[in-house]
């Protein structure tokens, strides 16, 4: 009986017994719960974003159309082409001036716009919903809508303030600027409201006590106190202004046409003139090569780099802006 007995204590358990005796321990079932409630979410974004992401970088190394024809794999031969295609280097170009002015500009005209509803105005909700409204309409939308404007309300059938619509000339750089600000500066004016907000008023009270004038106090105490939004206002900015695709696609088409530069000729060792077009953005490019000229292919190899490029300039923006974050 005693040896019986010492086996069946020594038999393995079950299936059930070992759940029944994890589902005793409160830190199984918080872990349990999580992962159920999160599947929802976790899976979609496995199947739209991780998958599609990981055979992208692998079609980058074929020589995929995107149709039923057989794919062979040619290895780094797409990223090569890229060294040489003078478009995607004037893309590339055309996408950093574009992101810088973006940048600047979107988050002046959002600061400025939060300290103004923030001054305790009768109707300061009423100005941040009007200013946040055009955050909410599509990209497409206000490309057409603006285009509209440029095109017949300002142009020679309108009031006749434009002579030449600047969407089509040397301006249209500037003019994709101004509608993109007018789009997003309110969405990042909240996240300075929410910022300002958090400003102790004693400090502020304190520092006019003091005679510290408006421009003090702002240099002084407003803008180390919110040194964290404008890390995340400039990422945001930038990763935005990188990615736009849409309101270039209706306002502009990626147009209008125009020379290449002669300092990308001479480093990309082309003698004859070229034309690119002046607006044509990093996204716009890779759309271009994808579905204008079915070369997926190619197109996934512009955007894998495009992603890398991305990656290390946010991250050092980041980096950059936690740094002054600690010096102020």
């Amino acid at each position: 009986m005693q040896k019986e007995a010492a086996v069946a204590l020594q038999e393995p358990k079950g299936f059930k017994e070992k759940f029944r005796d994890l589902w005793g321990n409160k830190k199984f079932q918080d872990r349990f719960w999580f992962w159920i409630f999160l599947m929802p979410v976790m899976i979609p974004f496995l199947l739209m974003v991780i998958t599609p992401f990981f055979m992208g970088i692998y079609y980058s190394f074929t020589n995929w159309t995107g149709g039923l024809f057989e794919t062979q794999w040619v290895g780094l031969e797409n990223y090569r082409a890229l060294a040489s295609d003078f478009r995607f280097v004037y893309s590339f170009f055309r996408t950093i001036i574009y992101a810088v002015l973006n940048v600047i500009f979107i988050n002046i005209v959002a600061f400025s716009l939060a300290l103004l509803v923030t001054r305790k105005l009768k109707l300061q909700n009423i100005y941040r919903a009007g200013f946040f409204i055009p955050n909410l309409i599509g990209g497409l939308i206000i490309g057409y809508l603006w285009q509209f404007i440029f095109v017949v309300v300002l142009g020679t059938a309108g009031i006749g303030l434009f002579a030449s619509s600047p969407i089509n000339n040397q301006n249209a750089m500037m003019a994709l600027v101004a509608v993109v600000t007018w789009q997003y500066a309110g969405y990042i004016m909240m996240i300075y409201i929410a910022a300002l907000q958090n400003v102790p008023e004693d400090l502020i009270e304190a520092s006019q006590i003091d005679g510290a004038n408006a421009f003090q106090r702002l240099r002084h105490i407003t803008l180390p106190l919110i040194a964290q939004a404008f890390t995340v206002a400039m990422f945001l900015t930038l990763v935005t202004a990188f990615k736009q695709f849409d309101t270039v696609f209706s306002l502009t088409g990626g147009g209008p046409s125009t020379e290449l530069p002669g300092w990308i000729r001479e480093i990309m060792g082309i003698e004859i003139s070229r034309t690119v077009q002046s607006t044509r953005l990093i996204a716009v490019n890779i759309y271009n090569w994808g579905f204008a000229r079915g070369n997926m292919a190619a197109a996934q190899a512009q955007a894998v780099a495009f992603f890398l490029m991305l990656s290390v300039i946010s991250l050092g923006q980041v980096y950059f802006n936690k740094k002054r974050e600690v010096e102020l």
